[in-house]
C-alpha cells in the first residue's frame, strides 16, 4: 500500500464525506428527537393506514423500543441509500474520472506498483466507510443519551451497525469492480451503482407488490437484516458475513482487473 496515495485520496474526499455525514447526522437528530412512546403509537396508526408506503421504505416494523424505533426509521432506508452516494462519489473521484481524463498516468508512472495502487484505492474506500459508520454510531449514541438517557440498547445498535457495514462493503465492492472493468466512464460508474439501485428498488417492489416476493429471493441486499442482527440471530449474522465476503471478493476482482488492464492514458 502507498501511504502517500492513501493520504492524498483521503484528503480529496473530505468535503463530500462531511456533506454526507452532515445529512445523516441531521436525520439522526430528527429521528431521535421524534421518539416518544405516545408518538410511536400515533405513527403505528398512520402506518396501518398506509402499510405499503411504509413497507416500501423499510419502515414497516412496529417499534416498541427506542432501538427498534431507530432501526425502523434509519436502518431500513436512510442508512442504505445515502451511503451509496458516497460510495459512487468516491469511486468516481479515485478511479473513473482519473481514467477518463488521463490523469491516472501520473500515478501509474510513479515507482508504486499497480497492485499497491489498487490495494491503496480499495483501502481508502473501506476507510471512508468505516469512518462514516463510526460517525453515525457516535451521533446516535450521543443523541440518544442526551435526549433519552438509558433508553437505547447499545449492544443491539452496534450489532445492527456491523451488519450495515457489511452491506456497505458489498456495495463498495460492486462499484469498485465496475469502475475498474468498463472503459466507458458512464458504464464504469453506473453499472455498479445502477445495479445497487436496482437491487434496492426490487426490494421495495417486493415489500409492497403482491406476487413480487420472488424479487427478494435472489436479491443480495435483502441479506441485511438489522432486526435479526439486533436480536442476535445466527442466520442474520451469517447473511451479513456473506455480504462482507462477497464485497471483499469484488474489491479483489476490481484490483486484479486494475492490475492487468491496458489503460488508454
Amino acid at each position: 500500500m502507498s501511504l502517500t496515495l492513501y493520504a492524498r485520496e483521503l484528503r480529496r474526499g473530505v468535503l463530500p464525506f462531511f456533506v454526507i455525514a452532515a445529512i445523516l447526522t441531521m436525520y439522526i437528530v430528527s429521528v431521535v428527537y421524534m421518539y416518544d412512546p405516545k408518538i410511536t403509537e400515533n405513527l403505528s396508526l398512520i402506518m396501518s393506514t398506509m402499510p405499503d408506503a411504509f413497507a416500501a421504505f423499510g419502515m414497516s416494523h412496529a417499534a416498541t423500543t427506542m432501538t427498534g424505533f431507530m432501526l425502523n426509521y434509519l436502518y431500513g432506508f436512510l442508512f442504505t441509500w445515502v451511503p451509496l452516494l458516497l460510495i459512487m462519489m468516491t469511486v468516481n473521484r479515485m478511479v473513473v474520472r482519473p481514467i477518463d481524463r488521463g490523469s491516472l498516468a501520473c500515478v501509474l508512472s510513479s515507482p508504486v506498483s499497480r497492485p499497491r495502487i489498487a490495494i491503496t484505492l480499495a483501502a481508502v474506500m473501506l476507510t471512508v466507510l468505516a469512518s462514516m459508520l463510526a460517525l453515525i454510531i457516535v451521533a446516535q449514541l450521543a443523541c440518544a443519551e442526551a435526549l433519552f438517557p438509558g433508553e437505547l440498547n447499545r449492544a443491539e445498535l452496534l450489532r445492527a451497525s456491523v451488519g450495515l457495514f457489511c452491506l456497505w462493503t458489498f456495495m463498495a465492492g460492486l462499484c469498485f469492480a465496475s469502475a475498474c472493468t468498463f472503459r466507458d466512464a458512464r458504464a464504469a460508474l453506473w453499472v455498479g451503482g445502477g445495479a445497487c439501485l436496482l437491487m434496492f428498488l426490487a426490494k421495495m417492489a417486493a415489500q409492497v407488490g403482491k406476487g413480487l416476493e420472488f424479487l427478494q429471493d435472489a436479491n443480495p441486499v435483502t441479506l441485511f437484516d438489522p432486526y435479526g442482527l439486533a436480536a442476535m440471530s445466527g442466520d442474520a449474522a451469517l447473511d451479513a458475513a456473506i455480504l462482507a465476503a462477497v464485497g471483499l471478493a469484488l474489491l479483489a476482482v476490481g484490483a486484479a482487473v486494475f492490475c492487468r488492464r491496458d489503460f488508454d492514458v
